[in-house]
């Protein structure tokens, strides 16, 4: 039933008015290009590209999709256990490069739980900021930094685009992108409202962040929970 073309509009209809996810829709008309779940605007990245994956766990469909058609570098970050393991065993080009760092919204350490579903499954991948969608008693406290801090560590003086798939932490990271000198030009963002201790608020407000930013959507996946947004020069 999923493989039909009418079932997540209707699904995600039916969460809109359920109030479960947000009416949003498109601000702009751009052409984009899809890798694996994320949609893109290809015209803004080109071999010198420098693009921040945030978020790994055992997939990294995109980042080498993106190394593949542009030739731009990856930088792939993840503080968790079964992430580093996995990356370790993979064979990787060279515009790969891997962080075991955590993005946050101050520099220092981040705590990450490990990711307990609602029906109290524990996660062997994924690893949560959000105390209420892990186990409080499996932690881990992971190197962390702002994304103006790890442009400063890596020397960028730009990112043209951020991608965040961080089980709860993107709030974080959004809430400090003013500190960044130049702001990505697109920016990928998967929204963890779904999350009870979260809530649809901190989405509304992250995107009020956004657009104040100069950020307008894009593109939105199928859930409405995946959003692309893109900055129009100031």
């Amino acid at each position: 039933m999923k493989q039909q073309p009418w079932f997540w509009p209707i699904k995600l209809f039916l969460k809109r008015i359920g109030g479960k996810e947000l009416w949003l829709r498109c601000e702009l008309d751009v052409a984009t290009s899809k890798i694996g779940e994320w949609a893109f605007v290809p015209e803004l990245l080109a071999n010198d590209s420098i693009v921040y994956s945030l978020g790994v766990g055992d997939s990294v469909e995109f980042d080498l999709g993106v190394i593949e058609r542009f030739g731009s570098t990856v930088y792939a970050f993840d503080p968790t256990p079964y992430a580093m393991d996995w990356i370790a065993k993979q064979t990787l080009p060279a515009e790969f490069v891997f962080k075991p760092w955590a993005a946050s919204g101050t520099d220092g350490s981040l705590r990450l739980y490990r990711r307990v579903s609602a029906r109290g499954e524990r996660n062997k991948v994924m690893w949560t900021a959000d105390a209420g969608a892990g186990d409080i008693e499996d932690h881990i406290d992971a190197p962390a930094y702002t994304i103006a801090s790890i442009m400063r560590r890596l020397q960028h003086e730009r990112v043209d685009l951020l991608k965040m798939d961080v089980e709860g932490a993107e709030y974080d990271v959004i809430d400090v992108l003013k500190h960044v000198q130049n702001l990505p030009k697109q920016l990928l963002v998967e929204f963890h409202h779904r999350f009870r201790s979260i809530g649809k608020q901190k989405t509304v407000a992250a995107i009020k962040t956004l657009r104040a930013l100069g950020y307008q959507i894009f593109w939105l996946s199928e859930t409405g929970r995946e959003i692309g947004f893109m900055r129009k020069k100031p």
